[in-house]
């Protein structure tokens, strides 16, 4: 069964946190449904999430906090997490910080509309929530192929 993710974000309206949660529909297998909250911050306070959880002091476009451990590739159950569910029956999966303005620099520099940017960001954080990292070459690849897949089904994939 493939889990359904919800998305919390203020800056996003339900049409568009609708959207990007329909396609993240099957990143997971579980029987919970996903919550992750996108958070929109400055240059100044993502320097400092980054410094502080990260030990590097510079602005970055997004960052990932995985609420979950050693869930990559492996089922989602609500009967091992029953303890952590949300009052409406959700798991939270993390939150994800993405920089406004490095976005908006990104998809001027990349070519492309902001909306696709802050998808990507988005995704990517979601993959990262997930268990999924680019710290090897053939991790990036399989994280690239996930972040391509969820971008194609929003209708935000590379131009051919």
């Amino acid at each position: 069964m493939k889990s359904k993710f919800e998305i919390e974000a203020e800056e996003l309206s339900g049409q568009e946190r609708a959207r990007l949660a329909e396609a993240l529909g099957g990143l997971a297998e579980g029987d919970v449904p996903l919550l992750i909250e996108l958070l929109f911050v400055d240059e100044e306070e993502i320097r400092t999430l980054n410094r502080t959880y990260r030990d590097t002091d510079k602005v970055t476009d997004v960052l990932s906090f995985p609420a979950l451990e050693d869930v990559k590739g492996k089922p989602i159950l609500a009967a091992r997490y029953r303890g952590e569910l949300d009052e409406e029956g959700r798991l939270i999966l993390g939150s994800v910080a993405i920089c406004r303005k490095r976005a908006e620099e990104q998809a001027e520099e990349y070519g492309h509309s902001r909306e696709r940017e802050i998808c990507y960001l988005a995704v990517h954080g979601v993959l990262h929530c997930l268990g999924y990292d680019h710290e090897t070459e053939e991790e990036k690849s399989e994280m690239r192929e996930k972040e391509e897949e969820v971008m194609r089904r929003l209708g935000l994939g590379r131009a051919s």
